[in-house]
């Protein structure tokens, strides 16, 4: 009898590989493909699965899910990874590895796969989780031990192999595609000198070619939750699309970054995710008047772990947990309305406004209607600058 194994399926050239590969080492493949906003559709995948003989595959709607469950918690930390990477597919990995386990169950195999690389973060985030949530199953990662050792070889492999892909030598690059990001790396943009190629980009308009006129968007949120785009209410996900819709005919979240692996080595990633720093900016402009000093300054500190944590794939560890319970708590009055303009891949503010806002024109103006006590700040000075003067 066969041994079964559940893999992670994108239907790029990676899995594609995989799937012939493991057939070849005696195993009975079953695919697993979650839709988290990627550029394959359920009957492409379907497609090419059973072109390449697999027994089974499951194919998963999980944008939901995914919305709801792990990007607002995110958002509502401000979770940006050296303040670049909105962390989309870093948030993915845990949701497929905790259906991949699921799915495993179902199927009564013992072992998983997937098509991650052996130098980079996905294998970590995906490999973690799996141990969390279930350390008997056993992972197999073929491209940490199988012969092709680089994107080149594997087309060559798949030619051979008859194997359906669209990946061309041309058009090289490595491509992750989800609702909160798209993230693009490899060709030409490995050399550090090279500006990022415009034919990389798939979602965002080229900055020559984006509207002369700004837009403004208002983004409604309620307790840290979006819940409105100009005045019209829209379910998380809807807000999703819609904005990233929006963002991209301005060339808005386009990142470049030369970022730190968890393995340890530098890369260098091009990130798109409009929807994604578009409601990022207005969640930190509302919370700059609703949340007190401390408060705020302390939930920048949290934020930065929080992303560290998202990004090496310890979404299900106890500490990302804890801070959560954190970050829920500073959200009860980060309510109301946040207006931004969009141009040119810039984002402005225009406007916030909420009932819990700690802002107050009379204490903060320099006209007439001024009721701040000039007189308390040179004892307040005194005071403060007591440490100082001692040392």
């Amino acid at each position: 009898m066969k041994k079964k194994v559940v893999l992670a399926y994108s239907g790029g050239l990676d899995t594609s590989c995989c799937i012939r590969w493991l057939q070849d080492k005696g195993f009975e493949v079953v695919c697993f493909s979650a839709n988290l906003g990627s550029e394959f559709s359920p009957g492409e995948l379907k497609k090419k699965a059973a072109q390449g003989g697999v027994a089974k595959l499951y194919v998963e709607d999980l944008r939901k899910e995914f919305a709801e469950d792990y990007i607002l918690p995110a958002l509502k930390a401000n979770a940006v990874y050296e303040s670049k990477y909105v962390l989309s597919t870093a948030l993915g990995r845990p949701l497929i590895a905790k259906y991949l386990v699921d799915i495993a169950h179902k199927e009564k195999a013992e072992y998983v796969a997937h098509g991650c690389t052996g130098k980079g973060n996905d294998q970590v985030r995906i490999d973690t989780t799996v141990k969390i949530l279930d350390p008997k199953l056993k992972i197999i990662a073929p491209l940490r031990v199988w012969e092709l050792t680089s994107r080149e070889s594997e087309i060559a492999y798949a030619k051979e192999k008859k194997i359906p892909i669209s990946t061309t030598q041309k058009k090289i690059y490595s491509i992750d595609k989800n609702i909160w990001g798209i993230s693009i790396e490899g060709g030409m943009m490995e050399d550090l000198r090279n500006a990022p190629d415009e034919a990389a980009y798939i979602l965002t308009k080229s900055p020559d070619a984006t509207p002369n006129k700004p837009e403004v968007v208002a983004i409604e949120f309620e307790k840290g939750v979006p819940v409105k785009v100009n005045g019209k209410k829209k379910a998380f996900l809807e807000i999703i699309e819609a904005l990233n819709q929006s963002g991209a005919r301005h060339c808005i979240g386009r990142t470049d970054l030369v970022e730190d692996r968890t393995v340890g080595i530098k890369s260098r990633e091009v990130y798109e995710a409009p929807a994604a720093w578009i409601l990022i900016r207005a969640h930190q402009e509302l919370e700059s008047v609703v949340l007190d000093k401390d408060t705020l300054n302390f939930k920048q500190i949290v934020g930065l772990r929080y992303s560290q944590l998202a990004y090496q794939g310890l979404w299900f560890s106890r500490l990302r947990k804890s801070l959560q319970a954190f970050v829920e708590m500073t959200q009860e009055k980060v309510s109301g309305v946040v207006k931004l303009q969009l141009y040119k891949g810039n984002i402005s503010a225009v406007s916030r406004e909420s009932g819990h806002s700690l802002y107050r024109k009379e204490l903060a103006t320099y006209g007439e209607e001024d009721q701040f006590d000039r007189t308390d700040a040179e004892g307040f000075i005194s005071i403060f600058s007591l440490p100082y003067r001692e040392r």
